[in-house]
């Protein structure tokens, strides 16, 4: 396996473990996310490292053809938004349209200019705005998360925002990668928003910054004996500083567990894996990637590292935020009997990326989805909670926060 530090930008196939195919503003996984996710994840595998060049007999290409030559003899451009493109950007349209008709959000193709804005964001060396940004349920550009203490959190934000237009320009067709290039800028300056937020039309303002993306905050609730871990982010060193977490909860004595991922948009697949094994017997399934009959799927068990103290009580509170990683630690712990969730429904976004350079950009391809260990598909709606808790907009600008509330009276009388 192989670092973001040590793999070459857009090696072929080099596959997202993260599988968040969310395309990250922030510039780190989960996501591609990559996250946000750079976190994330990159190994290398064979499968899809010798893609062949030959034409496929079966499909007749002569129409293709007859649209490109009669675009070359017949075009004359009109307006100042049309253009001669060249034959390598009409080849670059043309990868770009065949991926598209497949009708995957996360099936796209990247041209150079985009495919190198990923590899920033893999890296992580750009300013932006701080939030995860996908597509919806409804086809709708959708705030994934905005991470704390970053200018999209202090601008107000949230989870769930529909994205209507950008600086003026309207998000309907638009792609997250076109989004993404909209949002990015220097940082210091101003790019608008027009959100849709529970049917109400709003407009924020951000200042864009450099972005520290969070990993872990937490927190001790000794008159009620809880230990609290929020997790923001699933970065490389996520399960080191879970360990040390750990450490400090088993000294305070306490049996209650919170781990806190709303609005947790996910990163390295490792690091999920690494803090589930810390709760789950040796072998234990805790993730699926299947690849649908393609190839062989693979299965992600537990290693069994442990350090939870026996008889832990455990919660994990979701949102519609939470996503990919996240998803993937949630579900499995929940499925063993080993958490009880609280919150709203998770993102869903649960599928695996894959990249292949072609043309000097990448062709970003959904290979496999995730499946928790009872076989439920983490991109069918999400993880349900066992105990659902909404988080309204007037709680939010009240400072309240009823899930953890429900949380709290869960761990103490156990209903």
């Amino acid at each position: 396996m192989h670092d973001e530090g040590d793999a070459k930008p857009f090696l072929k196939t080099a596959k997202l473990a993260v599988a968040f195919a969310l395309v990250l503003v922030i510039g780190f996984a989960g996501g591609l996310t990559a996250g946000a996710s750079g976190t994330s994840k990159f190994f290398n595998t064979s499968l899809f490292g010798g893609i062949s060049a030959e034409p496929d007999e079966s499909v007749d290409l002569s129409d293709f053809w007859r649209a490109w030559n009669a675009l070359n003899e017949k075009f004359v451009p009109t307006t100042a938004s049309s253009t001669n493109a060249s034959a390598q950007e009409r080849l670059w349209g043309a990868i770009e349209g065949l991926a598209e008709s497949f009708g995957d959000p996360y099936t796209i193709y990247l041209p150079p200019e985009e495919a190198k804005m990923f590899q920033d964001d893999i890296a992580g060396n750009f300013e932006g705005v701080g939030m995860e940004i996908g597509v919806g349920k409804e086809g709708q550009l959708t705030v994934i998360s905005p991470l704390k203490g970053t200018p999209a959190d202090r601008a107000g934000i949230r989870p769930g925002d529909v994205i209507i237009a950008i600086n003026s320009a309207s998000t309907d067709g638009m792609t997250t990668d076109e989004a993404v290039k909209l949002i990015r800028g220097p940082k210091g300056t101003e790019v608008v928003f027009r959100m849709l937020r529970e049917g109400t039309l709003t407009e924020i303002t951000v200042v864009r910054a450099v972005i520290d993306v969070p990993t872990i905050e937490t927190s001790h609730d000794a008159a009620n004996g809880i230990y609290t871990i929020s997790f923001y982010s699933f970065t490389a060193n996520s399960s080191q500083k879970f360990t040390q977490a750990l450490t400090t909860f088993r000294d305070t004595g306490s049996r209650k567990l919170i781990i806190d991922l709303r609005g947790n948009p996910g990163g390295y697949l490792d690091s999920a894996v690494a803090i589930a094994s810390r709760f789950l017997p040796k072998g234990t399934e805790i993730v699926t990637e299947d690849y649908q009959g393609k190839r062989e799927n693979l299965v992600h068990r537990s290693t069994g590292s442990g350090g939870v103290p026996e008889g832990t009580k455990v919660v994990i509170l979701i949102n519609q935020g939470s996503a990919s990683a996240s998803e993937i630690l949630a579900g499995a712990l929940q499925d063993a009997g080993r958490a009880t969730l609280i919150g709203t429904h998770s993102f869903g976004k649960g599928s695996v990326q894959e990249l292949v350079e072609i043309g000097g950009g990448a062709l970003k391809v959904t290979v496999a989805r995730w499946l928790t260990p009872s076989g439920r598909s983490i991109s069918d709606g999400g993880l349900k909670p066992d105990i659902a808790v909404e988080r309204t907009l007037e709680d939010y600008d009240a400072g309240r926060d009823p899930q953890m509330d429900r949380a709290v009276e869960f761990l103490k009388t156990g209903e």
